[in-house]
């Protein structure tokens, strides 16, 4: 049986930790540009790592927010290929999982 409000409880507050994440990393990519070449140099490769970084987490603020859906829907825990139940031990490692173990992507049948 999924404890889908300690679930809730997991998702918001990563949720609200990725979100400020992302906020501060906009900020630092609004900075202005360094007048120093090879500052200018080092700051632009710093930035497109912020920006992976920015996008790797709005990937996972896209997935939380789904499965916030899935818990209001009544359907959170259940695959969304097969309709199983996506064991406890799964939801603790990655509580935003939409898949079971057996559809997981890249995992080979």
């Amino acid at each position: 049986m999924t404890d889908i409000e300690k679930h809730r409880k997991q998702l918001e507050k990563r949720l609200a930790y990725l979100e400020n994440r992302l906020e501060n990393i906009e900020d630092q990519l609004d900075d202005e540009p360094n007048r120093d070449w090879e500052e200018q140099a080092q700051e632009s490769e710093g930035d497109e790592v912020l920006e992976d970084l920015g996008n790797l987490g709005k990937e996972e603020i896209k997935a939380i927010r789904a499965a916030l859906g899935r818990i209001e829907e009544g359907t959170y825990g259940e695959c969304v290929v097969c309709g199983e139940e996506i064991s406890e031990e799964r939801l603790e490692a990655v509580p935003h999982t939409p898949f079971c173990k057996d559809h997981a992507p890249g995992r080979k049948a």
